[in-house]
């Protein structure tokens, strides 16, 4: 353990009598004096024997240390001496190595002549006994050296090309000739090649393979190798999965028997493409072809997808260096003539289709569509009917349909959802774009224009005049449903038709053809505001129908057992329910606008219609809780500048209770001090007793 000067001093001194450490002794500091001079010395005494010992252990290791030096300096010239006897031996070596090789060069250069005159004399030989026309060398007759009568004949093909072609002709007629027997034994070997990959015996495939290597039948010994691998290779329906198992399997053993399996795999992809592929596209598109687009589409996209997905599988493979464009360009093959007018047969069929989801629904709704007219005489007639209430020509009755269907919506979104996605993987990718934007032209003219657009000319056409009675406001269902349906377009512009026009100049025309879109809409939206003309028409008619004279101004001034107006009740009620019902249809900042609209006009008229009534004093009480009533009613709008003019209203109808005494006070208040004289004297007049000298002297 570290030496720590105070824990030793403490334990001395406890272990010391009287050192005070322990409890119950007595204090003595001369005895603890005493121990502490005694145990110094005896340190000091320990301290001078260890010293001695170090200095002897000191001396010790000097003396070794310089005998181990002295050691180790005999040791590195013995080392020294070595070196220089390895470097004596290593240079006897090479010098030894040099005569061996020097005298090596000299007997090759005697043996390899030696040896090509021994080579060219058995092929003399092996020439000669073809030139007289009889074969007597075992080499020929025996079947079994097959690989060397290969070699012979090789040579000799060799030799025979080098001849001029009049030599030849003096053994190339005879039944045994040379050409003749060169290619005997090429089919012989190819025979032999084809047999043992028939018995799966590898090794005699790869013997064969290398002696054919240099015979012109090598193509064809390949050819029947990839010709063999595909026998029982496509007995189930997926051709695909058939091709993908097939080259995994040929893959494994191509590298062991061909010197250059890549180009081998290749050739077998090839054919695989170039006629299993081909002739199972064929007939599965030119079936449907002229007579099912849409089957002919859906078999179009599912057969290059799968083929891709091939390709991308046999990426894992060793093809030679460029593989990526050697895939490519077997697929190009298969489905260019496919490919090339696609997007016509798209178009065509996108077009044909959604006019028949369209016109499949119009006829179960029984309904003939009709060319709703805009501007000229159309537009005048509507203004006119709009300011003088004249019925110029009844509106279309649309017996509360709006004409628009989430079936019909969701159909045609689903087809062009599907034919982005064909286009995407179909198209070429310099015309992607293009054909992109075409679809989404179908989509705008057959969802947009031809559904929506024409349900909302024809709710437009169905909005009643403002004095019909017990109107059908349908209007804003239509306003609704178009609203949930332009969501879902929006939805399927940014999913899947931004991806493939994002980085292109199509994304600009895309995107300015989608403002107009919403533009046109909004136009017909607004033109819609003349549905608040009838929501105004609809309470006109009950304040007419249910408000009664008698109401503000009752004959027993002191039995009135209402809270409210009748009129009041219905009215509010109406209201409620149009909030509610516009909320519903409309979103964003057009709920505000539309509401605030509203509300301002049925202040309007609310007040206009306290402005027909005289007051008794209960009346005005009664108007008051009407007033208060419309205003609780206005609270629902959460519009602040509505809710304002019905506060202010509010405070005009206690100008008809209030005492006139205190009418100046009442109309210097906050709410009305702002307002003008006229308005104030306006409603001050709508009092019964207005005419009595007092009131009319405290109002000037």
């Amino acid at each position: 353990e570290p030496f720590v000067a105070d824990e030793y001093i403490e334990r001395l001194a406890w272990r010391t009598p009287g050192g005070g450490s322990r409890g119950g002794e007595a204090f003595d500091p001369k005895r603890l004096l005493e121990e502490f001079v005694n145990h110094i010395q005896e340190l000091q005494v320990m301290d001078e024997r260890i010293q001695r010992k170090v200095e002897k252990l000191e001396q010790q290791c000097q003396k070794e240390a310089k005998e181990f030096a002295k050691k180790v300096q005999e040791l590195q010239k013995s080392n020294q001496v070595a070196f220089q006897h390895f470097q004596e031996l290593d240079e006897h070596i090479s010098y030894v190595a040099t005569k061996v090789c020097h005298l090596g060069d000299q007997l090759e250069g005697v043996n390899t002549p030696r040896q090509r005159a021994v080579e060219a004399q058995k092929l003399m030989k092996y020439f000669n006994e073809f030139l007289d026309g009889e074969l007597k060398s075992d080499v020929f007759t025996n079947s079994e050296k097959i690989k060397e009568a290969a070699d012979i004949i090789q040579k000799l093909h060799l030799i025979a090309q080098e001849l001029p072609f009049d030599s030849l002709m003096g053994f190339c007629c005879y039944p045994l000739s040379f050409p003749g027997k060169y290619h005997d034994l090429e089919c012989q070997l190819i025979q032999e090649f084809t047999s043992a990959q028939r018995r799966g015996e590898i090794s005699r495939m790869r013997e064969v393979a290398a002696v054919l290597l240099h015979f012109k039948g090598y193509s064809h010994c390949v050819d029947v190798y990839i010709k063999q691998c595909q026998e029982g290779a496509f007995l189930r329906n997926d051709v695909f999965e058939d091709a993908a198992i097939l080259c995994q399997r040929v893959n494994k053993q191509v590298g062991e028997v061909f010197s250059n399996p890549e180009t081998v795999l290749a050739k077998l992809i090839q054919n695989i493409f170039e006629v299993k592929l081909q002739s199972y596209v064929k007939d599965q598109l030119e079936e449907h072809r002229k007579s099912d687009a849409e089957q002919y589409l859906k078999n179009l996209y599912d057969l290059y997808t799968r083929t891709t997905n091939l390709s991308s599988k046999l990426m894992e493979f060793n093809l030679g260096t460029d593989k990526q464009t050697f895939l490519s360009k077997l697929i190009k093959s298969i489905f260019i003539s496919y490919l090339e007018n696609y997007i016509e047969v798209e178009i065509g069929y996108l077009k044909s289709r959604s006019a028949m989801i369209l016109q499949r629904y119009y006829d179960s709704k029984n309904h003939q569509k009709r060319s709703i007219g805009t501007g000229g005489i159309q537009d005048l007639k509507e203004r006119i009917r709009q300011r003088t209430n004249l019925p110029l020509g009844p509106s279309i009755d649309t017996h509360g349909e709006t004409f628009l269907s989430q079936e019909v919506v969701v159909n045609l979104l689903q087809e062009t959802k599907q034919a982005f996605e064909r286009c995407h993987r179909l198209s070429d990718p310099s015309d992607l774009p293009k054909n992109a934007f075409r679809i989404f032209s179908m989509l705008v003219e057959f969802l947009c224009t031809e559904h929506i657009d024409y349900a909302l000319e024809t709710g437009l056409a169905g909005i009643p005049s403002s004095d019909s009675k017990n109107a059908n406001l349908y209007f804003l269902d239509v306003v609704h449903q178009a609203n949930t349906i332009f969501h879902l377009f929006d939805k399927q512009f940014n999913d899947h038709l931004m991806p493939l026009i994002s980085s292109s100049p199509k994304l600009s025309e895309c995107l300015q053809k989608k403002k107009d879109i919403i533009e046109q809409m909004e136009v017909k939206l607004d033109m819609g505001i003349d549905t608040l003309n009838c929501m105004i028409g609809q309470m006109k008619h009950i304040l007419a129908a249910e408000q009664k004279k008698t109401d503000f101004k009752p004959e027993d001034e002191n039995n009135v057992l209402i809270q409210y107006t009748n009129a009041c009740v219905k009215v509010c009620g109406y209201v409620r329910k149009q909030v509610e019902k516009i909320r519903n249809s409309m979103d964003g900042k057009n709920v505000d606008t539309v509401l605030m609209e509203l509300g301002v006009r049925f202040h309007r008229l609310i007040y206009e219609h306290l402005q027909q009534y005289s007051y008794s004093c209960m009346g005005g009480m009664l108007a008051i809780c009407d007033v208060a009533e419309y205003r609780k009613c206005a609270k629902d709008f959460k519009i602040a500048l509505v809710l304002q003019l019905f506060d202010t209203l509010h405070a005009l109808c206690n100008l008809l209770v209030v005492a006139p005494d205190n009418l100046k006070q009442v109309c210097s208040g906050e709410q009305l001090a702002n307002l003008d004289k006229n308005i104030l004297h306006s409603f001050v007049q709508l009092r019964v007793d207005y005419r009595s000298a007092r009131l009319a002297r405290h109002f000037s």
